[in-house]
């Protein structure tokens, strides 16, 4: 069972995703297991993961910069403090854009399977942020790029 903590954004672990920007780990040894929960910082043209869709629902709040949102094959522009709910089973993913970091809090329901979709999607595709084979295994659709990696905390993680 959980127990109450307080934590900071910069003194949790953070992850460099490499293709998919930074990311910070707020679940200090164990999983959440009614929501996961956390702030990713991408460079303009880096998407915070792969296109996708999944049985939860997702909500991302942009805190610092600007953004591209793909959503249902379309594109939409995001600012700071521009709101996205995510309804389960609705196609997307978040880009950086603009001439500087994005800093994104995303937080997501996670009762029950997930059951993600990666589906091919050419707009996707075009933003680096889609695959080429629709798969529902996430290690298939990461296994051509690295694996994250544990990297200092950076004060342009959470400021810009």
């Amino acid at each position: 069972m959980s127990r109450w903590h307080v934590l900071n954004a910069r003194d949790v672990q953070w992850w460099d995703a490499g293709p998919f920007g930074f990311y910070a780990d707020f679940q200090p040894g164990e999983a959440f297991t009614e929501f996961g929960f956390n702030i990713g910082m991408a460079l303009p043209g880096q998407p915070g993961a792969l296109y996708h869709r999944e049985a939860h629902q997702e909500c991302f709040l942009v805190l610092h910069g600007e953004a591209l949102l793909l959503v249902e094959g379309q594109e939409r522009p995001l600012k700071r403090w521009d709101y996205f709910h995510c309804p389960a089973g609705v196609e997307h993913i978040v880009v950086g854009a603009g001439d500087g970091p994005c800093v994104v809090l995303a937080v997501g329901g996670r009762v029950g399977p997930s059951n993600p979709v990666y589906p091919v999607n050419e707009l996707a595709q075009k933003h680096g942020a889609g695959v080429d084979v629709e798969t529902t295994s996430p290690k298939e659709a990461y296994a051509a790029g690295p694996q994250p990696v544990e990297t200092p905390f950076r004060e342009e993680f959470v400021s810009g």
